[in-house]
């Protein structure tokens, strides 16, 4: 029996509607090619025709568009790379070998060309077992109507899956702090760690990112299951009011050991945070000596402090907050109530969950 749960399905259950998408997709996308092939053959283009394999580019461009193997490059390159290559294959090796010498030479030379694409292998072996149409209309078979029909396909794919509500092509990072900011992983050690596994080809680099993070996200979530921001702010706070002079925030930072200033209204409406950085920046720029007079204008907290944008509701759970603190450079993060300043939550607060936590686990 356990033999035999390994030849099982691998795969997941579908959905009835993303089966009904796919199916619906891939319908479009081959009967476009099929309608654009009958016009061009009563314009007199009798080189155009649909070539088998694009059944197979359909499948992985409809059901998995977020497969680096279906993505446009390697669809398009692929194919006609595939069909280039099989096609001096069968003037260079004669038969029988040349069926077997046209797939394995398409293979390695779409993995050369970052260009693997499965049906390349099927054009490559559809091209050696009936060379005739391919000889006859020479290296122009890897263009029309291998290449030609592949890119109708695959334009029919890139509106189709968008319309439909997939990314395709896929994302790719724009910068190396992209693909998974919250995790603290670049691009490199995150294709690293695909190729360590061997999945380079099976997923990209983005799309890691981002099911690592809600992986990790979701983990969090349930490892501080009913713990809120509430549960562990920090309260009793030192505040200040928006016309508060620069020099009396100062004050307050050297006299109290603290690193940030909530800046509220009399009834406690957060309208602001300042940073110990903030006051710095504003006292002292671009490293000129420590005096409020170098830059008279700004006279007041208000006209320093970080907006109330990154303020958090009190019930919020912990486990949705541990990528700002982490992440995304965020030092520390107002907790507030109907508008209402009720506490901070800092690194330190955190901290303290998480090693409440392992001392719980230890026990254990």
């Amino acid at each position: 029996m356990r033999a035999w749960h390994h030849l099982y399905s691998a795969l997941p259950a579908f959905h009835g509607t993303e089966a009904l998408r796919a199916g619906l997709g891939a319908f479009l996308g081959i009967g476009l090619c099929a309608l654009g092939v009958a016009v061009a053959a009563r314009l007199g283009a009798s080189s155009l025709h649909l070539v088998a394999p694009l059944g197979a580019t359909a499948v992985l461009v409809f059901c998995v568009p977020n497969s680096p193997l279906a993505q446009p490059w390697s669809a398009v390159v692929g194919n006609v790379s595939a069909a280039l290559v099989a096609l001096a294959t069968v003037q260079l090796v004669p038969a029988p070998w040349s069926v077997a010498a046209a797939v394995g030479a398409a293979i390695s030379v779409m993995m050369l060309l970052r260009a693997l694409h499965p049906p390349g292998g099927a054009v490559a072996l559809l091209t050696a077992l009936e060379p005739g149409p391919a000889l006859e209309t020479g290296p122009l078979f890897a263009l029309m109507p291998v290449g030609l029909t592949t890119a109708a396909l695959v334009l029919v794919a890139v509106l189709y899956n968008r319309v439909t509500g997939r990314v395709y092509p896929f994302r790719q990072p724009e910068r190396a702090e992209d693909p998974a900011p919250r995790l603290g992983l670049s691009e490199a050690q995150l294709g690293a760690l695909l190729d360590r596994f061997n999945q380079s080809a099976n997923l990209g680099v983005v799309d890691l990112g981002r099911m690592l993070a809600g992986a990790q996200a979701e983990a969090a979530r349930h490892r501080f299951d009913g713990t809120t921001c509430a549960d562990i702010m920090t309260t009793g706070l030192i505040t200040v009011r928006p016309d508060t002079p620069l020099p009396a925030a100062a004050r307050l930072f050297r006299r109290h050991a603290i690193k940030s200033l909530p800046v509220v209204e009399d009834d406690m409406t957060l309208r602001g945070i300042v940073l110990q950085a903030d006051l710095l920046d504003a006292v002292a720029p671009q490293g000129r000596s420590l005096t409020f007079k170098s830059r008279p204008s700004r006279h007041s907290v208000s006209e320093v402090m970080q907006p109330a944008a990154r303020a958090v509701p009190h019930d919020m759970p912990v486990g949705a907050l541990l990528h700002r603190l982490t992440g995304q450079g965020s030092e520390v993060i107002p907790v507030v109530r109907e508008e209402r300043l009720v506490g901070i939550l800092t690194r330190s607060d955190i901290i303290r969950l998480l090693l409440r936590g392992a001392g719980e686990r230890a026990a254990a």
